[in-house]
Parts: structure tokens; sequence; C-alpha cells
């Protein structure tokens, strides 16, 4: 066989679920795919890896029996939470993937890199991946560069415009509504009650809760339906806008206009035409953009403000592809990302 060719894993990690993906590399088509709504447990050692692999190898091995192959010759694992919760899955992983299923050469990817991967392939840029929470990688490809990464740090200490900050601004306003403290909301306070029941016992009902942060972000959509004729819901959607956006240019590498040749890869299609400054490419991805326009015609004008030099383009597909986008990429000795532990490490 080729060193070129063979099968390769993609698996995604998140709090909704587990993914897992396998396609024949190079130019192997549609990819045969497994999911499970059932996430990786975390614990004292961080994300628990043998929990992880005791649903991601059955799933390959299933995947690989309807592909009639036998092995996988490269994988990528992108997990939310590897770059500080990931030491179990550095240890464990790496042989415990080379003895079940072949695997010879592995990356370990914080969804970030991943979620990279699929929106921009391996083109310079930088990519906000906007659900529950929020983060914003960027790389310009150099080792020196590395990646610069903004926000990502949890609902108590940031995710700044993601859907669990929009969810509890929204619940904040419609507190202030029910107390009769300036800033507040009725149309927010209606939702609110519609929802959750009686303004008084949201505490009890939220507080308690370990999923906490997909809770709040439960109500982001609430927000985004009220602000039309709400000024307080458009007004929190506006500031998220800011927020992405601020994100995104936190990240996005520094204009380079002399920068010679074309970005490895096909090009993405673009949202809009290139500006004479457009060295770079900015990508959203995730659940909180089928909010639609309520969220998005205001952060479409943040991202033209703050990020003039770059270009906005359509993101080309999900987490789960950009983990095949990096195995396929290993196996082919091509990979453009730049490896920087703990965001993307490679083991061979």
């Amino acid at each position: 066989m080729s060193p070129a060719g063979g099968w390769v894993l993609g698996v995604d990690s998140g709090g909704s679920g587990i993914r897992v993906a396998l396609r024949r590399a190079p130019g192997g088509g549609p990819a045969l795919t497994w999911s499970s709504a059932v996430p990786a447990a975390v614990g004292e050692k961080g994300i628990d890896a043998r929990g992880l692999l005791a649903q991601v190898v059955p799933a390959a091995e299933e995947l690989l029996a309807a592909a009639g192959a036998r092995r996988c010759e490269a994988a990528c694992v992108g997990a939310a939470g590897m770059a500080a919760l990931g030491g179990d899955l550095h240890a464990v992983l790496p042989s415990a993937l080379r003895e079940a299923l072949g695997v010879r050469v592995l990356a370990l990817a914080t969804d970030a890199i991943t979620a990279y991967a699929g929106a921009l392939g391996q083109r310079p840029g930088a990519v906000v991946a906007a659900g529950t929470g929020l983060v914003a990688v960027g790389t310009d490809l150099t080792a020196e560069g590395g990646w610069r990464r903004a926000d990502g740090w949890g609902h108590l200490l940031g995710d700044c415009g993601g859907g669990a900050w929009i969810g509890r601004a929204g619940l904040e306003a419609a507190m202030r509504a029910h107390d009769g403290r300036a800033g507040g909301s009725p149309a927010l306070l209606e939702r609110l009650r519609a929802v959750f029941g009686p303004a008084p016992e949201l505490p009890a009902l939220l507080y308690p809760r370990a999923d906490r942060p997909a809770v709040l972000a439960s109500f982001a959509p609430e927000v985004g339906r009220c602000a039309a004729a709400d000024p307080v819901a458009a007004g929190i959607l506006r500031t998220a806008a800011r927020h992405i956006a601020e994100a995104a240019a936190a990240v996005c590498p520094p204009a380079r206009p002399g920068r010679e040749g074309p970005p490895a890869g096909p090009p993405p299609r673009t949202d809009g035409p290139a500006g004479a400054g457009g060295t770079y490419e900015v990508a959203l991805t995730g659940g909180l953009l089928r909010m639609g326009a309520p969220l998005l015609a205001p952060l479409f004008d943040e991202l033209q403000m703050q990020l003039p030099h770059a270009r906005r383009v359509t993101a080309a597909g999900e987490p789960l592809d950009g983990a095949l986008c990096v195995a396929e990429a290993l196996l082919a000795g091509e990979l453009l990302l730049p490896a920087d532990p703990p965001m993307l490490r490679v083991v061979c």
C-alpha cells in the first residue's frame, strides 16, 4: 500500500456527544459516520480516555467492517477541553488506538482546532466557533506564529457572545423587568415565564444544574425571537456581535499584503467580495449561527469594522470534517497546521 493511501478516522468529542467518521484517502468520497448522544465523562484525570475508547473503538470497528477494511492508517481525535483536560487522552489513546485499530499516526486536538480545519482546511486565517460557548483560533501557518486563541474560558469567565452568554443576558433583562429595575424587558420576562415558569423560581431551577451553560443557552433563541420588536433583546445581540468580532480580531493574523502564492487547498465560497487588502480569511461556525439575521446582521457589520483587512468566507464543514482533514493530511505527510501542544499534538 502506498504510504499516502489508506483509511483515516476522525473523532469529534463534545458536550453533546461523540461522532466518528471513516473515509478512504486520498479521494475516498463520502465518509461513513457513527454518532452517540452520550458525551465522554470528565473525572479527576480530566476527560476519561477509557470511557471515550469504549464508544470509539466499537464504532470504528463497525465502520471498518462496513467498508470492508481491516485497519485505520491515521486518525485525529478532536475533543472539547483537550487543552486543559486532555492528560488522560494523551497518555492512553496513542497505544490503545494503535493496538485496537492499527493507527500508526495520530493527532490529538482541541475541538477549536478541528473546527478550524473543518471551516478553512489548511489555509491561514481565523475561525470563531460559536455554540453554547465561544472560542476563536487563528494561525498564519508558521511555526513561529503557531496558534492564536481568544476566549473559550467557560460561562463564568468568558465565552462572551456565545449561546450561554446571550441566554444569561436575556434572563437578567427578564429578571430586571420582574423587579421593576431599569434595563428590563417585559417581552423577555414573558418568554421566561413561558419557558421556565414563575420568575422567582428560576434561581432554584438554574443554580443546582450541572448543565447550567446548556440551560442558559436554551434561552438564547428566545432573545433572537424578541429582537425584532424589543430594543433590549436587540441590544443584547448587538453586544454579543461585538464580542464575537473582538474574538475574531484578536486571533486573526496581521495583514501581510506581500505574502506570495495562493493559500493551500481550494478556496471556500465567499460571502462577499474580497476587499483590496483581504489577505486572510475569517469563518464562523457552530450552532449559534442558526439564530439567523437577528445576530448575523450586526455580527457581519462588526466584522467589517473590526477586520477590514480580512475576508469573510462560509465555513466549508464542521469539526468532524476537520478531524478527517487533519487525519488525511497526516497520512499524506502534508499537515500544514502548526503543531502546538496542547492544542494540536501529533503522535507517530
